[in-house]
């Protein structure tokens, strides 16, 4: 859990939330970027914590006044959670956060259900997202990513700014979908063509 509260402060920042945004975020754990994003007076924000422990804990604080799922990311639809584009914060689990994202790439068209996505990464995750042709990190994971998304890279996390303290570096990236891109028949062949190419 991320407990260093300028850092969550410099997450929250990225968001630039104004009265009028609906927020989304997923695995908020014990709740300490929630506090935080609710000082900034969004219109509404809803929370998807898998784990039943953690969610009856943030039901218990929060009660009724968040939208709160006990839900598996990979299976919700966020398309029916707001008629507006969301503003999504994620401090993803690092063993499936790569799924997640490609699945928040396949779900945006032209008219995109999230204004902006603001995730952490494992250090060497994000750095395969960012990396440039003909680099090292470079590969299947970049193309795709960088397809229909605009990326920035803002910062990294230090090991010491979480409890427990995890073994690897944590970096912050935000997306925000692209008005023009290529567009495919079928998207999953992009999927299959680069994973061809990079095995």
């Amino acid at each position: 859990f991320l407990t260093d509260n300028n850092i969550i402060n410099k997450i929250i920042d990225i968001g630039n939330i104004s009265e009028k945004d609906d927020i989304l975020e997923v695995g908020p754990g014990t709740g300490n970027l929630t506090r935080e994003i609710i000082k900034r007076k969004p219109r509404k924000i809803f929370l998807i914590e898998k784990d039943s422990l953690l969610y009856g804990n943030l039901k218990k604080e929060f009660k009724d006044t968040l939208a709160i799922f006990n839900e598996d990311i990979l299976k919700i639809n966020e398309k029916n959670l707001s008629n507006r584009k969301l503003i999504v914060f994620g401090n993803l689990p690092y063993n499936i956060s790569i799924q997640i994202l490609i699945k928040w790439i396949l779900s945006c068209n032209s008219n995109c259900w999230y204004k902006k996505l603001i995730l952490m990464f494992q250090k060497d995750v994000a750095e395969r997202i960012i990396a440039k042709t003909n680099t090292k990190s470079y590969g299947r994971l970049s193309i795709i990513c960088n397809w229909k998304l605009n990326i920035t890279k803002h910062f990294d996390i230090s090991q010491n700014c979480f409890r427990p303290k995890p073994k690897v570096e944590s970096s912050i990236l935000s997306f925000i979908p692209e008005t023009k891109y290529i567009k495919f028949k079928n998207t999953k062949n992009l999927e299959t063509v680069t994973r061809i190419f990079f095995s």
